[in-house]
């Protein structure tokens, strides 16, 4: 058989429970149902956090490198030319590497990942109707302004390095087409890897009209860690994203935001069907590697928080599908993994050679045998402020903000999945506790967070575990 094309969907904020089939009876996704049912889910998918606000900078400069947060350059705005790259390694293999979508790590370091592409935005969020793209540049030489599709959308684009503005149609449907449009002229001469990078369902929450009639308000479920505000200050309480709703937050609000959350998503998982069709169509699935990925999760209003600056499940969670050739179908697996994984993942499953920078951890073993264990603890961290680690069982966050250590937060995730009740303080847990603390401390030397925003950090946290 041929080497297996790859097609990886990659998603913006998307949390790890906004799926149908992983337990959300309130969302749609038949598409993702059907990958689900089809791949391996693995439920305890994570991102290590974030060195700025931005986090999803961060995060997928891991992803492509599959380096560990520290040891990236600038939060990864950009990416070092010694550091191996997904796309480059493919196309070293003899892919045809496709990049579409939102790439938010620098236009050389999209320029070695791909030899070819289309609507290709270089940024963090834009309006999803006008989105300031780029076509495809072999000398990677991208424009810094814009050909002016509709000179009325002027004050709604990022003007830098776009050279058009796709006017009405919504990016998510641009990049699907685009891929479509990729799959449906590829000759198979050549395996192809189509890395398909959307920008929802990162606010401006907008979307096809149907898909926000899709969800009744008035009938979505309030999450159980709901709370009009946060209970401490946290360090990033008047962050960006946190502005995108009223102090206190209220119910009905809470609710119209998760309404159009689920509706972006809806919006997603059918512009997923599509591709997915295309290639059951051109007969390309059965040697197809599917990947589902989402760069950080987002509150909505859980813990009295929006945003994704924080450590809690509900932004560092993520999902992780993975279905294809070898893939076992409709098992999920409970290993700790991080979005680093994915790229010596991918190198071992199509048997090419990993690259030496990489510092994640290949799955495949795990694919071919359940109990091979990946991990014991995940490390985690949020600029100076919070740092937090987890077994299979329990979590621990700690928060340092003005240089001063301000709260312990110890969860017992299997029985209080949505963090609600905090075990710092109860005797029972201080074993639990002294040991979390204990491997906490291994992600300063092990992770390298010795830079400003480490030192801020360990400075305050130990001077007051003395």
């Amino acid at each position: 058989m041929n080497q297996p094309n790859i097609v990886f969907f990659f998603t913006d904020d998307q949390r790890f429970d906004t799926i149908g089939n992983l337990n959300n009876p309130e969302i749609y996704t038949p598409n993702l149902d059907q990958i689900v049912s089809e791949g391996t889910t693995f439920v305890n998918s994570y991102i290590m956090g974030g060195s700025c606000g931005a986090v999803c900078m961060p995060s997928r400069g891991m992803l492509h490198t599959g380096k560990t947060l520290y040891r990236l350059e600038k939060h990864g705005q950009f990416i070092p030319e010694e550091h191996a790259l997904l796309g480059e390694t493919l196309k070293t293999a003899g892919y045809t590497s496709f990049g579409t979508g939102k790439w938010h790590n620098g236009i050389r370091s999209y320029a070695r990942s791909f030899n070819t592409g289309a609507e290709i935005f270089f940024g963090g969020m834009a309006d999803h109707w006008n989105v300031p793209a780029c076509d495809y540049d072999p000398t990677g030489n991208y424009p810094s302004t814009p050909k002016i599709d509709n000179p009325h959308n002027s004050n709604k684009v990022n003007w830098q390095h776009c050279n058009h503005i796709t006017a009405g149609k919504h990016s998510t449907d641009l990049f699907a087409d685009a891929t479509i449009n990729f799959i449906e002229n590829q000759s198979g001469k050549n395996p192809f890897f189509a890395y398909v990078s959307f920008m929802a369902p990162h606010d401006p929450r907008s979307m096809p009209e149907d898909f926000l009639r899709m969800y009744d308000q008035q009938k979505i479920e309030i999450p159980e860690n709901f709370a009009p505000e946060h209970s401490f200050n946290n360090g990033w309480l008047k962050g960006r994203d946190e502005l995108l709703a009223e102090f206190p937050r209220t119910k009905s609000e809470v609710r119209r935001h998760i309404a159009e959350y689920y509706g972006m998503i809806s919006h997603l998982d059918a512009a997923i069907g599509r591709v997915m069709n295309t290639l059951r169509e051109r007969g390309l699935l059965n040697n197809t590697i599917i990947l589902f990925a989402g760069d950080n999760g987002l509150a909505v209003g859980q813990h009295g928080l929006m945003g994704k600056q924080n450590l809690y499940e509900h932004s560092v969670h993520i999902p992780f599908i993975l279905a294809g050739p070898n893939i076992p179908t409709g098992e999920k697996r409970e290993a700790l993994i991080y979005l680093i994984d994915i790229f010596p993942t991918i190198c071992d499953l199509i048997k090419i050679q990993q690259p030496t920078t990489i510092e994640g951890k290949s799955l495949a073993p795990h694919l071919a045998q359940p109990t091979e264990k990946i991990r014991e603890y995940l490390h985690f961290a949020y600029e100076g402020l919070q740092r937090g680690v987890r077994d299979q069982q329990y979590k621990l966050i700690e928060y340092v903000v003005d240089g001063r250590h301000v709260q312990t937060q110890l969860f017992d995730l299997l029985n209080d999945p949505r963090e609600t009740v905090n075990l710092s303080k109860d005797n029972q847990f201080s074993g639990v506790l002294n040991r979390l603390r204990n491997e906490l401390k291994r992600w300063q030397t092990e992770y390298e967070d010795n830079q400003e925003q480490g030192q801020a950090f360990w400075t305050a946290y130990q001077s007051q575990l003395k």
